[in-house]
Order: structure tokens, then C-alpha cells, then sequence
């Protein structure tokens, strides 16, 4: 199961139900897909393709919407 936190500016920001439990989030693309750590700092973890003007912005969104992100993983992760 990967649910769907949002979807801004044609990425896709979800999350995977059976991966460790570090916080992070997946972002997708037409073009690829990268993985972003939450904790302890915001920071990349892999890429697949995104170029470095799309990693930028992804992280623009994710800094704007850290505490949206953080609260679904919780709210994911609780159960």
C-alpha cells in the first residue's frame, strides 16, 4: 500500500506501509522518482531520474509542507 499524502506542482509526495521506519517520503514524476528523508533534517536519500531543478523544488514543497508531511506519516504510522 502506498498511500497518497498530496500532489503538487505534477509531483506525487506518498508514502510505502511496509518500509523502515525512519521518517521519509517518496516523491514521483513523469520523469522518475526520489526519496526524502524528514528526519532528523530534511535531506535526500536516492534519486532515479529527477533532474537537480526538480530535486530543488521538491524540496521547496516538502520544506513548505513539512508539517502536513510529518503529521500524515504519524498518523499513517500509528496503527
Amino acid at each position: 500500500m502506498s498511500p497518497t499524502v498530496f500532489r503538487e506542482k505534477g509531483y506525487r509526495f506518498f508514502f510505502f506501509s511496509r518500509e523502515e521506519s525512519r521518517m521519509h517520503v517518496h516523491v514521483a514524476a513523469s520523469g522518475g522518482e526520489a526519496k526524502y528523508w524528514l528526519e532528523p533534517t530534511v535531506g535526500l536519500a536516492r534519486n532515479h531520474r529527477l533532474t537537480q531543478v526538480e530535486l530543488n523544488e521538491v524540496v521547496d514543497i516538502i520544506e513548505a509542507r513539512y508539517d502536513e508531511l510529518t503529521q500524515a506519516w504519524r498518523t499513517h504510522f500509528s496503527g
